[in-house]
């Protein structure tokens, strides 16, 4: 709730992924919500209490809060302007296709252009989607021009940190607010929003809205660049016959350097990270800031060619030739606990297996569907021993812990040729040689 227990009215820009999970945490928090899209069929799927993507404990809430007459849905922006004290923008800002990695900010734009006809009285319009640097001045630019309130609208730019398969925790009580404002009221009226979680003690970041806006790239080019050097020293252990994960335990002990995102494995994935850096580099590129272009575009590289050394180990392992073998994949999610396939390193892996000839069949607890409508040429099953049946290889490319209780022993029966790759570096290699399989870990001494 508001300052001294007030209940504020919100309007909410976008139901995807973002916007649906905003929507939902802020009617959680005991705000009145108001939630717009373009898209019906979102919109009418919403309202029966349904989400269109998996996230852990979003539904429940989803139907808590309609059920409790604190959100609601709409297609109209005169509503929305009527209703709301703030706007939150929180639409898509997807790679321009073939634009060197520029962030498509058509839907933002469009988003401000929208709302700010209906803007009548003095209100607060807050940025939440990720955009280059620069861009909260020309919205404001924007919306003083075409809103009747004109400078009566106040931006502020407060960007998500939402971890995947984590969304609603990190909504509810994240580990910082960040405010980029350029007003007192804007800071006071953001603070107000986010009263309940601040008054846990979770710390509110006030900041120009330049600042606020390199937040999110900076933390998420910072974990890209720890995971990458990482995978890095996979690379290094595999040429010199050292243990990847003895050395991140080694070195994450040290407190400047720390345990988390120090796991070797397949890289980064999903519409996030990838999506993020690459914007980035282009907005550096675009300011002259040589060094860091090379740093992210480094960083790019050797993400990617993680995928490249999965594949090459699965050449390998069924003598060289692709062409005819079966391999089981065990995921399509970029990440556990997600159904989203963007970027997803298993889904390109699996790809490019059967692009050289493999039979591939793959498993995911949850992303199939979405897989099967970007690779409908993959073959998909229903259970993990339904993939491995009479395979000559096992892929492990996504780290559900599902997959950790698999029986080795079990699935060595349905199998062709025990051969495991652990492309994600966390199953249990002793037990799964133990029970007869040759297992091939990038980065670990066989």
């Amino acid at each position: 709730m508001g300052r001294n227990g007030q209940i504020l009215r919100i309007s909410v820009i976008g139901t995807g992924y973002l916007g649906l999970t905003h929507a939902v945490c802020m009617a959680d928090l005991g705000h009145e919500v108001l939630a717009i899209d373009v898209d019906a069929d979102k919109i009418a799927m919403a309202a029966r209490g349904e989400t269109p993507f998996f996230e852990p404990g979003l539904e429940p809430l989803l139907r808590k809060n309609l059920d409790a007459g604190r959100l609601r849905f709409t297609d109209s922006f005169a509503e929305v302007g009527e209703f709301g004290d703030v706007h939150f923008i929180c639409v898509g800002t997807p790679q321009v296709k073939g634009g060197g990695g520029n962030a498509d900010l058509s839907y933002v734009f469009s988003a401000a252009e929208a709302l700010a006809p209906h803007l009548t009285r003095a209100t607060l319009v807050v940025g939440k989607s990720t955009v280059p640097v620069g861009t909260s001045r020309e919205i404001v630019d924007r919306l003083h021009a075409a809103a009747p309130a004109g400078e009566l609208v106040d931006y502020a730019f407060n960007p998500e940190f939402l971890r995947e398969g984590y969304a609603v925790q990190d909504s509810l009580t994240p580990d910082r607010i960040v405010f980029g404002v350029t007003s007192e009221p804007a800071d006071e009226l953001m603070r107000a929003v986010y009263a309940t979680p601040l008054a846990s003690g979770i710390p509110g970041l006030t900041m120009d809205l330049e600042t606020a806006e390199l937040v999110k790239v900076a933390a998420n080019s910072f974990l890209a660049t720890k995971i990458s050097f990482i995978n890095v020293m996979a690379e290094m252990c595999e040429a010199s016959g050292a243990d990847v994960i003895k050395l991140a335990d080694a070195i994450g002990i040290d407190e400047r350097i720390g345990r988390k995102f120090l796991s070797p494995g397949l890289g980064f994935g999903g519409g996030c990270l990838p999506k993020d850096i690459r914007a980035f580099r282009a907005t550096a590129q675009d300011k002259g800031v040589d060094s860091l272009v090379d740093l992210l575009t480094t960083v790019d590289t050797i993400n990617l060619g993680r995928r490249e050394r999965v594949i090459t180990l699965a050449r390998g392992a069924v003598g060289g030739d692709l062409a005819g073998k079966r391999i089981a994949v065990l995921g399509a999610a970029f990440k556990p606990n997600s159904d989203d396939i963007r970027d997803s390193p298993s889904l390109a892996i699996s790809g490019r297996l059967a692009d050289e000839g493999a039979i591939v069949a793959v498993h995911d607890p949850v992303a199939m569907a979405n897989a099967a409508r970007v690779r409908p040429d993959l073959r998909y099953a229903d259970s993990v021993h339904e993939a491995a049946e009479d395979a000559d290889l096992v892929l492990h490319l996504t780290e559900w812990t599902d997959y950790r209780a698999i029986d080795p022993d079990g699935l060595r029966s349905v199998v062709a040729n025990p051969v495991l790759i652990d492309g994600r570096c966390t199953l249990d290699a002793a037990v799964w040689r133990a029970a007869g399989w040759t297992v091939l870990v990038p980065g670990r001494p066989d």
